[in-house]
């Protein structure tokens, strides 16, 4: 019976693999990105000092980030018998999505620079939940790493859990990173 390669085993001998990353504005996905910051990407960097330009052929591993977008649901306006969407209120609410996208994307992408770990961050729009899982499946990842927003069984019953859900259906393994318990006492 042949087994695969575990990730760790990957990491230890300083072997190529792909991570990806589910950001969204919670503390728990940053403290996930930090997780695997020190642990999936440190060792490597002690293994082989980043280059400028490692070629496609390097050994350095690769971290994609992944940041979904909710879809959107225009507020309707009733007119007469008619309904109206006024699209300069659509237009100002897929600006003010773009720019926390693009702020929570800069915070992670910064925080992979200060380890000096190559990251591509990746915006997609959708349920979250089956985006961050087709996302994993189509780019072929090693391992999906995600934060748990530490919700008690109530919110979780009734919001549901994204982490809960991808770890059903994702076909790739999967890393739930629990919050640091200072993390749970701020909320």
């Amino acid at each position: 019976m042949t087994m695969e390669p575990r990730v760790g085993d990957q990491v230890e001998r300083g072997m190529k693999m792909k991570v990806m990353v589910a950001i969204d504005e919670s503390d728990g996905s940053f403290y996930a990105l930090k997780w695997a910051l020190d642990n999936l990407f440190v060792p490597m960097a002690a293994v082989e000092p980043l280059t400028p330009d490692p070629g496609p052929q390097g050994n350095h591993s690769s971290l994609f980030l992944v940041h979904v977008q909710p879809t959107l649901y225009p507020p309707v306006y009733p007119v007469g018998p008619a309904a109206y969407v006024a699209p300069a209120v659509m237009d100002a609410v897929k600006k003010a999505q773009e720019e926390i996208s693009a702020r929570i994307l800069t915070q992670a992408l910064q925080m992979c620079k200060d380890k000096q770990v190559r990251a591509e961050s990746v915006i997609m729009n959708g349920d979250p939940r089956e985006m961050i899982c087709q996302a994993a499946e189509k780019m072929q990842v090693d391992m999906l790493v995600m934060g748990s927003r530490g919700l008690g069984t109530f919110k979780r019953a009734i919001l549901g859990s994204v982490s809960d859900y991808c770890a059903h259906h994702a076909k790739t393994p999967i890393l739930i990173v629990k919050p640091h318990m200072e993390l749970h006492h701020k909320h």
